[in-house]
């Protein structure tokens, strides 16, 4: 569905806080929180990381969605993670990281009056692809999410990668040969996956719209929802707010569909 990227954006105040996890291997990693200004009940909460191909990027990269989506009544956390050279041997580091960050989102969450049923997760890119793992493959009762709402995700069909390529990207993210595949989301598609919503440009350069195309298509043939909003003739990290005219219309849109799927009624 390709859209019109003109809708109007409602701002208002939010507060905004930070606080830290424990990842994995023990070390203390940011949390940035933002929730209604006005001190009001958020009626959604979600968690958010960043893009950077696993090795750049910090949880400052999606505080403008944040603070918009907080601005709609939603809390909203963007979290850090271990990079790939920065304290992360593998693309697995990342994801025990993402799911450790998911639980502690819950305990916040909860303590704001937002019960498991009205939490998401998401992100972008690298970040949207980790938070889709860790909500696809095998989640952990805390760890668990109502919704997933996903910026130009990667990794969406690793099956239609090249033998080569395949094997470039396994050294990339520090796993055996032959695993790749292992984190190909469609491989995970079943019927029980949540909710989604991904947002994607027809011209994306890192991931075609054709995979994720194929994954909406899977995702529906399995009984699941999966709205895919396509922008035509956007690339990659079309939704930041310096790279065009879509993000107020991406931040509508998301918000709309965490308020009407799980918000606290």
């Amino acid at each position: 569905m390709l859209v019109d990227d003109r809708m109007p954006s409602i701002m208002m105040a939010c507060r905004e806080s930070s606080t830290f996890y424990q990842a994995a291997d023990g070390r203390e990693l940011p949390l940035l929180l933002f929730e209604p200004g006005d001190g009001t009940r958020p009626r959604a909460g979600i968690v958010v990381f960043h893009g950077g191909a696993l090795r750049e990027g910090s949880a400052d990269g999606l505080a403008p969605h944040c603070r918009r989506l907080a601005s709609r009544g939603i809390f909203a956390v963007s979290a850090g993670y271990r990079l790939l050279g920065h304290g992360a041997a593998s693309i697995d580091d990342c994801i025990a990281d993402v799911r450790r960050a998911i639980e502690q989102f819950g305990r916040l969450a909860a303590l704001r009056g937002l019960g498991a049923a009205q939490l998401a997760s998401g992100g972008s890119s690298a970040g949207a692809h980790l938070a889709l793992v860790a909500a696809m493959i095998a989640p952990a009762p805390e760890s668990g999410v109502a919704a997933v709402v996903a910026l130009n995700p990667a990794g969406v069909d690793l099956h239609s990668l090249d033998s080569e390529v395949q094997r470039h990207l396994e050294h990339q993210v520090g796993i055996a040969a032959g695993r790749l595949i292992d984190y190909s989301l469609i491989r995970y598609v079943q019927p029980g996956n949540p909710p989604m919503l991904i947002h994607h440009g027809t011209r994306d350069e890192i991931e075609p719209i054709d995979s994720v195309r194929r994954f909406r298509d899977a995702m529906v043939r399995s009984g699941n929802e999966c709205t895919l909003r396509e922008y035509e003739h956007a690339e990659h990290g079309f939704h930041y707010p310096a790279n065009g005219a879509h993000f107020d219309a991406v931040i509508d849109i998301s918000a709309r569909f965490l308020l009407d799927r799980i918000a606290a009624k």
